[in-house]
């Protein structure tokens, strides 16, 4: 995260490496163990495989979206936060913060839901959104 407080200049929320990495491990230790009781609940003599295929799946996927989830950056200007996508939240629309994990969830006065993810710090992050606000 860069963390400018100058005026008229935008603050970017930049997705962090390690944490990507780090949310992909538990992840993956979380598919590990569903794949092993989900076997072992089946009767299958062999539940180790619910390991390997859980690794492999959360492996794979981390691996394939990787570029794309690190190309997520948000940034926030006095009066707006601008998300990938085109995506767009006035300051005045957010109606709730919270932190899911490693990501910031922005909840608008709409119902709209947008998520910053990857965020080696996601408290700090809703704690500079609020003070913008």
């Amino acid at each position: 995260m860069i963390d400018t407080t100058a005026p008229h200049t935008a603050t970017e929320f930049l997705p962090d490496r390690r944490t990507y990495i780090q949310s992909h491990a538990t992840l993956a230790a979380l598919a590990m163990g569903g794949g092993m009781a989900i076997l072992w609940l089946a009767g299958n003599p062999h539940v180790w495989t619910g390991a390997i295929g859980g690794l492999a799946a959360v492996a794979l996927r981390g691996w394939y979206l990787i570029d794309e989830a690190l190309a997520e950056v948000w940034t926030m200007d006095e009066t707006t936060l601008h998300g990938p996508n085109g995506r767009i939240v006035p300051l005045a629309q957010i109606a709730k913060l919270r932190t899911l994990g490693s990501a910031v969830q922005i909840i608008t006065r709409s119902g709209d839901k947008h998520l910053i993810k990857f965020q080696s710090a996601p408290k700090a992050v809703t704690a500079r959104i609020e003070s913008a606000r």
